[in-house]
């Protein structure tokens, strides 16, 4: 059953679709497919969780070692023999040996990176989905709607729900790309491309100053409109803009080159990953003036905050895991409400207290050829959740 409706520019219909109330041997069969999902996420979890706190604390490791082997250069603009293969710090504005160009509209800027990012006046289909019991049978009632919007990249019609009247152009006509300049430096020292790759802090470039390239082109804000009428453009229609990082040269509209921090190991004029004795690689780069000190704290704050992710990540896996595996239980008793509610929420204080004690567990595992006693402490803090859990349990037997 479809209906349908025209909103001004957005379009609509819904479709409903409805099938049998799946029965409980084929519930019992999704489920058991379910546990085996969830027996992988359980295992993932605790390989995420041991080797994060090891790299945590290599990475620890190598960043103490690294600040205490630093050397600050004194000048930028001298190479020093008696630095060769050490990890040096240094500051200092960007160059490049020559602007970066986009001949096609007339574009040039002394910059590290100039990104031209081309958007294409599509139609995109939305999709909002609600399931309900009606007569013994499971109905599905989907509303899909669509609306013209500008996107990056192709939107593929032919998955649309309904194409017609909404297609879409299968590619663009202008592509974009990104642009980096082959030589970069700081002062006299030529940075590596893993140090390269770390200037992306893009930044939108006005074009104000710049006229129409082509007369089937026109300027309007900062965008080249491939339109007849940017105002009001029609399906296919492109704009394009542009972006750019670490500017390497002084510019009347732009102000003066970028300035960056760098840390890494000084082979001639090259900068170049610095290899510690724990097993990381030291090549950083931070944009603005500063010192050794501020450098390295931001790389542990940055550590700091990866091992907490990961480590919240690692948790939810193994709940999410236990939860798929203690889902056959709600499946057996799902045709009795009263039951099966207080049954789903017994199995979700399962997982929460079980996820907790095993991810402290297994951190605590990680820890212990670096920290003993650390690991002894967190091992100790594991089984608290259980505890708390059958203290709550032994009152209630009692009643």
């Amino acid at each position: 059953f479809q209906q349908f409706s025209d909103t001004g520019s957005r379009k609509e219909h819904v479709k409903i679709t409805s099938e049998p109330k799946p029965g409980f041997l084929e519930r019992l069969s999704e489920t058991s497919g379910g546990m085996l999902l969830g027996l992988v996420t359980f295992l993932l979890a605790f390989y995420l969780l041991f080797t994060n706190e090891g790299r945590a604390l290599r990475t620890a490791r190598s960043l103490n070692e690294g600040l205490s082997l630093v050397v600050p250069l004194d000048s930028i603009h001298s190479i020093s023999q008696q630095n060769e293969g050490r990890l040096v710090h240094l500051a200092g504005a960007l160059s490049t040996s020559k602007p970066l160009f986009d001949p096609s509209y007339g574009l040039s800027i002394q910059a590290v990176k100039l990104k031209r990012n081309v958007e294409m006046y599509q139609w995109v289909e939305y999709e909002d989905s609600k399931e309900y019991e009606e007569n013994g049978e499971i109905k599905k009632e989907t509303k899909y709607s669509y609306n013209t919007e500008w996107k990056s990249e192709v939107v593929n019609s032919r998955n649309f729900d309904r194409e017609i009247g909404h297609k879409n152009p299968s590619a663009m006509a202008v592509e974009s790309f990104t642009a980096v300049s082959p030589n970069v430096q700081v002062g006299s020292f030529v940075l590596s491309k893993g140090l390269v790759d770390k200037i992306d802090d893009f930044k939108q470039l006005s074009l104000s100053h710049l006229e129409d390239p082509h007369a089937d082109v026109t300027r309007g804000g900062d965008y080249f409109y491939h339109s007849d009428n940017p105002r009001r453009p029609e399906v296919g229609d492109l704009r394009v803009s542009f972006f750019y990082a670490g500017l390497s040269g002084d510019d009347p509209h732009l102000g003066t080159a970028d300035k960056v921090t760098v840390i890494a190991r000084q082979r001639g004029d090259q900068l170049l990953p610095y290899h510690t004795k724990s097993g990381d690689v030291l090549e950083i780069l931070y944009p603005g003036d500063l010192s050794v000190e501020e450098v390295f704290q931001k790389e542990h704050e940055s550590n700091t905050m990866k091992t907490w992710a990961l480590r919240a990540a690692g948790w939810l896996s193994m709940f999410v895991g236990i939860s798929l595996m203690t889902r056959i239980f709600y499946t057996l008793v799902d045709w009795f409400p009263v039951v099966r509610d207080l049954v789903n929420v017994g199995l979700k204080a399962f997982a929460l207290c079980m996820a907790s004690s095993l991810s402290l567990l297994t951190i605590s595992v990680g820890w212990l050829f670096y920290r003993p006693l650390w690991a002894l402490l967190l091992a100790l803090l594991s089984v608290v959740p259980i505890v708390v859990a059958r203290s709550r349990v032994l009152p209630k037997k009692q009643q």
